[in-house]
């Protein structure tokens, strides 16, 4: 079984790489983008024996992301 951790950045703080992003595919000729927001996605495989719902989480809140500028969604891939 797998989690698909995505994480972004909130929508009222301001993301300098997807900005950087944007102002580079300007540059090359695609200026119908208006906006770029930057995240990660993490993949968590793991044993399928128990549900682990509240572990992934946990570590998610824990290690993976920062809760006062991020935000996240889980996603599984796999039996539960």
């Amino acid at each position: 079984m797998k989690a698909i951790v995505t994480v972004k950045l909130k929508s009222v703080v301001l993301d300098p790489q997807g900005q950087a992003v944007l102002g580079s595919l300007d540059k090359l000729g695609y200026d119908f983008v208006k906006d770029v927001r930057v995240g990660k996605v993490i993949e968590l495989e793991f044993d399928k024996v128990r549900k682990y719902d509240e572990k992934v989480r946990e570590l998610t809140e824990k290690l993976l992301v920062n809760p006062i500028i991020e935000e996240y969604e889980i996603k599984y891939i796999g039996d539960k």
